[in-house]
């Protein structure tokens, strides 16, 4: 189904609600020093139909990192409406910035907005996913690929024009190593002739080829150093780093780097480096590839990690920023709250987290050391919200 509409704000009050209730509050003193350029960031409501459907939130961003309200803008399709996503990469920008893609797993579509300098958006399509509950989508030029959560598990391949069109690839569709495999995260290699898929229920990292005419070769199925694999983001062309939710284990969250060279080429480089936290999801990389940082969801923290040239992980803090108490294991709330989503400025000057303790995004200034230093502070998301994108 294509369509097209140009709208700010839905026609119900859940989302009218939202737009007035978004808070933007920053420390003066940290917010003074200038972290970077101007850009925009992007989450998603992830609101049930029942609700009103999801909906992406924009802000523009200035050199302080504080954020300004751009709208809030429907996808056309639904969320889950539950507390949070298992995955990363829900909400995702292309290289160039003017388009973004923001799954709607309640409904099993992808929407794509064409963004403006304003960071306001304009939808383009909606498009059914390939499959059942998508979590996950990656976009490498025009070609993007959409992680399938439900049943059965898949990927699916589609072209995306230069007016915002998707069109679904023939044939494109491919199985992960199995039924049933809870995937996290679906991703390019930097060079697009890979894509990756992590297997949280069965441990396992798939890799697939992908040919000039956009169809992806695989799964080749490789073990994961550690138990439950989640995010991953790429530290170098060939490397990649992994976080380890290590079966929700209080205390055992890590991050291990391997080497892809191909399909078949897999090898561990750093195994299973713990830091301390518990349930860690997201990771995100600096621009220059020498820090990577990891969210414990349940311990309320960030972690950081120092990245060689040969991709070796190193822990740099085990706390490297706090965004919320934390949470006892036994704790019902446990498992929904505390900092999850992450994503960093294409300037390479801020890192912003999703925090669902009390749902916000705080921006923190990297620093060259790569330390953290918490900027500024979004709040009045509901409890739903889920997935960040920045440019």
């Amino acid at each position: 189904m294509n369509f097209r509409f140009r709208t700010r704000l839905g026609g119900g009050l859940t989302l009218a609600a939202l737009a007035a209730a978004v808070i933007l509050t920053g420390r003066s003193g940290e917010a003074a020093q200038a972290a970077g350029g101007e850009g925009a960031v992007f989450t998603m409501t992830n609101a049930a139909a029942a609700d009103g459907g999801n909906a992406v939130v924009a802000f523009r961003r200035n050199a302080n990192g504080a954020l300004e309200a751009a709208g809030t803008y429907p996808s056309g399709g639904a969320g889950t409406g539950q507390p949070r996503l298992g995955s990363q990469g829900s909400v995702t920008l292309n290289e160039k910035g003017n388009f973004l893609l923001v799954v709607n797993p309640g409904s099993d579509n992808v929407t794509v907005f064409r963004v403006a300098a304003d960071a306001t958006l304009t939808a383009t399509d909606l498009e059914g996913s390939g499959g059942d509950m998508p979590e996950s989508v990656t976009i490498h030029g025009d070609l993007v690929y959409v992680l399938n959560a439900g049943t059965p598990n898949n990927i699916s391949g589609f072209r995306l024009d230069g007016a915002g069109q998707l069109t679904a690839i023939v044939g494109s569709t491919r199985s992960l190593s199995g039924v049933g495999v809870e995937p996290a995260q679906v991703q390019f290699s930097p060079g697009g002739d890979q894509l990756v898929v992590t297997e949280k229920a069965t441990n396992k990292i798939d890799i697939y080829s992908v040919g000039r005419n956009g169809l992806a070769d695989g799964p080749a199925v490789h073990d994961s150093n550690g138990m439950t694999p989640f995010g991953f983001a790429f530290t170098s062309k060939a490397n990649f780093a992994v976080s380890e939710a290590m079966g929700g284990v209080s205390g055992q969250a890590a991050t291990s780097s391997y080497s892809l060279n191909g399909r078949e080429d897999f090898r561990v480089i750093s195994p299973s480096v713990g830091d301390g936290g518990s349930e860690v999801c997201w990771v995100a990389v600096s621009n220059d590839s020498r820090y990577a940082y990891v969210t414990n969801f349940q311990s309320g923290t960030i972690s950081s990690y120092s990245v060689a040239r040969s991709g070796k992980l190193t822990l740099l803090e085990a706390v490297a920023a706090r965004t919320s108490p934390g949470f006892a294991a036994t704790d019902p709330l446990a498992a929904h709250l505390g900092p999850r989503d992450e994503a960093i400025t294409r300037d390479g000057g801020i890192l912003y987290v999703i925090d669902n303790a009390s749902p916000k995004i705080i921006g923190y200034r990297i620093g060259d050391d790569g330390g953290l230093t918490r900027l500024t502070t979004t709040s009045g998301f509901p409890a739903t919200f889920a997935g960040l994108a920045a440019r």
